[in-house]
């Protein structure tokens, strides 16, 4: 529920994907429904709207009774790849006019003689200077020359940008020369999108700090055109609840806040999923979870730890793919918000494969999307794809998905398998479409490394949750790979992240930097610290939205280092009433460095960065009970599943079916949503909150569950 809300009546979840969008209505007691949809590429919006107005008939439910729409979205994201942002223009300190493109000096490809860093996001031509100059402590070096503002408004004026981002050297610390700026620009260009980092993102680093606030003002104006563009189609239909999206940390906000900072929710959808996977562990027990969520487009994985979801100032957006490893960056354009740590690969169902000319197979990163999507589709694609070959494997239901609301081709399937591997390999068609489902399954294994084995943790220790309509085709043999002896697939896999959505509470997060070291520090100094930052960002959150009589809490963070280095670490801290919160956020940094990296120097001096505080609304969601689908019919179908097994009479069944007695594979699992498969030597049943649960390298069958 938003916080601006009445109580509870029915909820929409949103999420919109390459491929398909979902849509997830829930009833107060936590019954739901689900549908997908296409996603309409030309405006998103249109698909929510018309797919919503779709399931209210169906479910004969008045418009006036949605009280909440979440949303998860790509289109922050998509602006970026696409190269689709606005006109910006960048106002910055003299003599810095090209921190954008310095960047860092970081190469994903160490080896690589043709790597190119991406082409800033605003040109050297649109960067304009000031004169002024604040020390790192925060005291005037060079005034703000109020000749040399106007100068900049006129070059401004000149370059006629959409939207302008604003950072000066140190801002973080003293505010002044910048809101300055900021007035003066707004003044002069009402109608323009500003964006000044004093209020993206407060802390050190001149070019994490600049390429945030650069984003910020890039996306910022198609962010908001698109949820103005949803509210009134949301109205046409008469379709009056609020909406709140996804933010890139996990909770949601309000649409206010969203078009403010649209850089908050660059990683909206994805988020979403890792959202529903959490609330799902807490409630079977389980601390260590691996969430895996493979859509049509992308694969995508991140974990739950000690119960907790993993989070990451650390984020490049615009890369093509995102590797969660500080030793892979250089690809994209620094993002330094809170963001769910998820690694993202370029695999998806509707991935391209290709024979490249050395006589390797490709899967990805190329994606034929929604349109014209799998040559299987029958809607204009001849690519062949992961669907295609899932489909000839005999995984895939050859004739529909989605209930029968898309259409399946085989024989198109297989015409473009033969084209596109099959012949170029020398090979048989179904070893061909075998080989695709395994270099696709290598491709996301790289991403499930980069968040446990690059990060010093082993994936033998977690579970696997896997989702999205595609995930769980592929999981229970990677699983395999990895040597995971357990899969999870909650109900209604497909449509998981549209279902997070519904179970996100609003959040909203504010960081500052203050350099110090901490155990110099008395530790009422740190705590007041905290309650200013507290006390200006209720200001802001009242701004954009926030119900004055919203009960919430905060919850505190710290960035540390060791003292010379050039990163730090995020660590609690949340303190009890008489604790030394300074003694207890170093020990914690000591842990943390001993966790991530293997060990610990108590007697090296350590500084504190950044501190960071979290306001979170405690809202009692109801918790998803049952899902109610269009029937899918079901019938034995010959599955390949390579050697030594290959062709197999495989039986089709119900996700219901599996209550009772623990069951042998080979065995596939087909919804409405989604398509789960038991490979050979696995044992599945359904737990008692109709989960499928995938027992790898099988177990006896037959026992009860």
């Amino acid at each position: 529920m938003s916080p601006n809300s009445s109580p509870a009546r029915i909820r929409v979840g949103a999420d919109i994907g390459g491929t398909f969008t979902d849509l997830v209505l829930m009833r107060p007691d936590g019954a739901f429904v689900v549908r997908k949809v296409a996603s309409t590429v030309d405006d998103f919006s249109r698909g929510i709207v018309s797919g919503l107005t779709e399931l209210l008939a169906a479910e004969v439910i008045e418009t006036g009774e949605i009280s909440e729409i979440v949303h998860g979205t790509t289109i922050a994201t998509n602006a970026i790849l696409e190269n689709k942002g606005v006109r910006t223009a960048l106002v910055t300190t003299q003599g810095f006019r090209d921190v954008l493109e310095l960047r860092r000096l970081r190469f994903p490809d160490l080896f690589s003689l043709n790597y190119t860093p991406p082409k800033p996001l605003v040109p050297r031509r649109r960067r304009f200077e000031v004169a002024e100059r604040l020390l790192k402590d925060g005291s005037t070096r060079i005034p703000l020359d109020s000749e040399s503002l106007e100068a900049t408004l006129d070059a401004l004026g000149g370059a006629q940008p959409t939207a302008i981002a604003i950072c000066l050297l140190h801002s973080y610390v003293n505010a002044e020369h910048e809101a300055r700026v900021r007035d003066a620009i707004e003044a002069r260009f009402p109608d323009t999108f500003v964006s000044a980092s004093i209020d993206v993102l407060p802390e050190i680093r001149e070019y994490e700090r600049t390429s945030t606030t650069v984003i910020n003002a890039y996306i910022g104006p198609v962010v908001d055109s698109y949820l103005r563009s949803l509210r009134v189609r949301l109205d046409a239909e008469l379709i009056s609840a609020p909406v709140s999206i996804m933010q890139s940390n996990g909770g949601v906000m309000t649409d206010i806040a969203a078009r403010r900072t649209p850089a908050r929710i660059i990683e909206s959808g994805p988020a979403a999923g890792v959202v529903g996977a959490h609330r799902l562990a807490g409630r079977l027990g389980l601390t260590d979870v691996i969430t895996f969520d493979m859509g049509g487009t992308t694969a995508k994985a991140s974990l739950i730890e000690g119960g907790e979801r993993s989070l990451t100032t650390e984020y490049e957006v615009g890369a093509g793919i995102s590797l969660s490893s500080r030793l892979v960056k250089g690809r994209g354009h620094a993002l330094k918000l809170p963001v769910i740590d998820i690694a993202e690969v370029g695999a998806g169902g509707g991935s391209i494969v290709r024979v490249d000319p050395g006589g390797s197979l490709k899967v990805g990163p190329e994606s034929a999307g929604a349109i014209p999507g799998p040559a299987c589709y029958r809607l204009g694609g001849t690519d062949a794809t992961v669907t295609d070959a899932n489909v000839a494997l005999g995984y895939i239901n050859p004739s529909s998905l989605a209930g029968g609301s898309v259409d399946l081709d085989l024989d198109a399937a297989h015409e473009a398998l033969e084209r596109a591997a099959a012949v170029p390999l020398g090979v048989p068609l179904l070893e061909a479409a075998r080989t695709v489902y395994a270099v696709a399954n290598i491709t996301m294994i790289r991403a499930i490394k980069s968040v446990t084995t690059y990060q010093g943790r082993d994936p033998r220790n977690f579970a696997l949750m896997a989702f999205g309509g595609s995930g769980p085709l592929h999981a229970a043999e990677i699983a395999r790979s990895l040597g995971i002896k357990r899969v999870i697939i909650p109900e209604a896999p497909g449509v998981f992240s549209a279902l997070g959505l519904l179970e996100a509470v609003p959040e909203y997060g504010f960081s500052r930097s203050l350099i110090t070291d901490p155990t110099a520090l008395d530790a009422h100094i740190l705590e007041r610290a905290f309650e200013g930052l507290e006390s200006i960002s209720l200001i802001r959150m009242l701004e954009e939205g926030l119900n004055a009589e919203s009960a919430g809490r905060w919850s505190r963070s710290a960035d540390l280092r060791y003292r010379g280095q050039a990163y730090e670490l995020t660590v609690d801290a949340d303190a009890a009433p008489g604790d030394d919160v300074t003694e207890l956020v170093v020990e914690r940094f000591h842990a943390e460095h001993e966790r991530t990296y293997g060990r610990r120097a108590d007697d090296e001096p350590v500084d504190l960065v950044t501190i960071r505080s979290t306001y979170r609304i405690a809202l009692k969601q109801p918790i998803p009970t049952s899902t109610k689908s269009p029937p899918v019919e079901h019938e034995s179908r010959v599955a390949y599943f390579g050697r030594p097994h290959g062709a197999v009479v495989t039986p089709v069944v119900d996700r219901h079916e599996l209550a009772g007695a623990r069951r042998a594979g080979p065995l596939i699992v087909d919804e409405y949503d989604s398509t789960t498969l038991v490979p050979p030597d696995c044992v599945v049943h359904l737990d008692e909150m109709n989960n499928i649960i995938i027992d790898v390298g099988g177990g006896p069958a037959g026992a009860d569950s």
